[in-house]
């Protein structure tokens, strides 16, 4: 059971993963997802906390100078007192004050979504595990990219998403759908 009003981390939703530069992507309905749950703690009065990815590596879609693929995309644009965590490395705790916020706020449990499984999300997953925080994963508002790795082998969007969500399941966080988030804070 989801409890203690948890915070939503919504990680890195930005237009700059619209370009093909990261090729295939799974679960489409990532976004949608995501704003099931931005809606359901918006009429909480429940924290939201989003993170910015603002890369150092010019070619990337996401590069701090990249004034477009840097923008939040349209659905999930944080409002007025939802925090933002700007970061340029994978972890939003990492040269951020994700963790002290949290901390300050009496946060124990967050709800994690966003973009991508492979990086941010598992990234961030992990460390708010190791940090002692109470993580809750939502599978269908996340999404992952396709990969080929150093040896040439191909891995699909979704072999890449269930590979990521399986080795954080139970070690690092509880692997949810947004129905039952939705359920189990009624």
């Amino acid at each position: 059971m989801i409890e203690n009003q948890p915070a939503l981390l919504v990680l890195d939703v930005q237009k700059g993963f619209d370009d093909p530069y990261w090729g295939k992507r799974n679960n489409l309905e990532a976004e949608n997802n995501i704003l099931t749950l931005l809606t359901e703690w918006r009429k909480r009065n429940w924290i939201v906390i989003y993170s910015q990815h603002l890369s150092l590596e010019p070619q990337s879609p996401l590069h701090y100078k990249n004034p477009v693929g840097t923008e939040f995309k349209d659905s999930i644009k944080p409002l007025s007192g939802e925090v933002i965590m700007q970061k340029n490395v994978n972890s939003a705790f990492i040269g951020t004050q994700l963790e002290t916020y949290l901390k300050t706020n009496q946060i124990k449990t967050v709800v994690i979504t966003g973009l991508s499984t492979q990086h941010c999300v598992s990234t961030t997953t992990r460390m708010s595990g190791n940090l002692g925080f109470t993580n809750y994963l939502v599978s269908d508002a996340t999404a992952a990219f396709e990969i080929t790795d150093q040896n040439g082998t191909y891995y699909t969007p979704e072999d890449i998403h269930q590979t990521e969500l399986a080795t954080l399941h139970k070690e690092f966080a509880t692997i949810v759908k947004t129905s039952d988030v939705i359920k189990q804070l009624k």
